[in-house]
């Protein structure tokens, strides 16, 4: 089982290097795993999170993901890069003035893809985050936990390898909140992705077996 993301001796920082919040970090996540990385707020998971999909550079050392140099990865190879990744954000991100199916396939209309690709793909989705009925509705006309199942959908509408969650139920009631964690792990077992969550809490209904990272003093360790 190959590795998806390997660090070696990585820091990341903020500020032109002066500001460190991840120092010297060595670590890797391979092929299939569902991994969860826990700390205090401010410790630098989503920080950590942003050099995954190349929103922040390591200041120091080496990181791949999906076998790319992100250290000095092109611009081009960053964008495909993307588009084969699924990302999940706190505050949702959905498109407010597009319906819920478009929202869905947006990856796919970035990518290119014919529209009755999107109009299977998104119909498959949205009867898997269970929403077939909210399909021609618009984001703010749905319920947190609901948009958030849009967000899921989206990331899922590639097929990604690679899974990034910014603390997907945040926000949410306990019963969406268990909604998301179902749908991640099926993504995780039937599509075969590899997940990295970022979050508070890791749920006590979770079924996978799974990793766990915790940030502390700057460092990324390990809990066995």
């Amino acid at each position: 089982m190959g590795n998806i993301i390997t660090a070696s001796k990585m820091t990341l920082a903020y500020d032109n290097g002066r500001k460190e919040i991840i120092k010297s970090a060595s670590f890797s996540i391979r092929k299939g795993e569902f991994v969860f990385i826990t700390g205090p707020s401010g410790s630098g998971k989503s920080t950590l999170l942003k050099s995954f999909y190349g929103a922040l550079a390591p200041k120091e050392g080496r990181l791949s993901v999906g076998g790319l140099d992100m250290t000095q990865i092109s611009q081009k190879k960053l964008l495909e890069l993307r588009t084969n990744m699924g990302i999940i954000f706190q505050d949702y991100k959905l498109i407010n003035e597009w319906t819920v199916e478009k929202n869905v396939v947006l990856p796919l209309i970035i990518g290119g893809y014919g529209i009755d690709i999107q109009q299977t793909q998104a119909k498959k989705l949205l009867r898997h985050v269970k929403l077939s009925e909210q399909a021609e509705r618009y984001p703010l006309e749905l319920s947190g936990g609901e948009q958030q199942r849009v967000g899921v959908a989206r990331a899922l509408s590639k097929n990604p390898f690679l899974i990034l969650a910014d603390e997907p139920t945040g926000n949410l009631d306990d019963y969406s909140s268990n909604v998301i964690w179902d749908l991640l792990e099926n993504a995780c077992n039937q599509l075969g992705s590899t997940l990295v969550v970022v979050t508070h809490r890791i749920p006590t209904i979770f079924n996978l077996s799974y990793r766990h990272f915790i940030i502390e003093n700057k460092g990324i360790y390990e809990v066995r």
